[in-house]
């Protein structure tokens, strides 16, 4: 699972960066799917937190419940192989620049 887990990191961006070359007018779905990634994250999280700060409950306990939501986790995937996508990018543009 450990190979799978960082291999799919190493790999996914690259074939981001190569769909991204190979059909420009994917920049637009992958950012764009990357905004909706990260509202959901982000309201997860935050109704997550909302509920423990309701209920009065042990917030360290409780909180790790969110790791069991399937699209908390999804879109966290998703963004962090975005975020890695976004760098190989930025790295490939300089390499252009010098």
């Amino acid at each position: 699972m450990e190979f799978l887990l960082i291999s799919g990191s190493i790999i996914s961006p690259v074939l981001l960066f190569i769909l991204r070359r190979k059909w420009p007018g994917s920049r637009l779905y992958l950012n764009g799917l990357a905004v909706f990634s990260a509202l959901m994250f982000g309201n997860i999280a935050s109704l997550a937190i909302h509920e423990i700060i309701e209920d009065k409950t042990v917030f360290m306990t409780n909180i790790h419940g969110l790791f069991l939501n399937p699209f908390f986790l999804v879109t966290g995937a998703y963004l962090g192989v975005y975020f890695l996508y976004r760098m190989l990018i930025w790295t490939i543009e300089e390499l252009g620049r010098t």
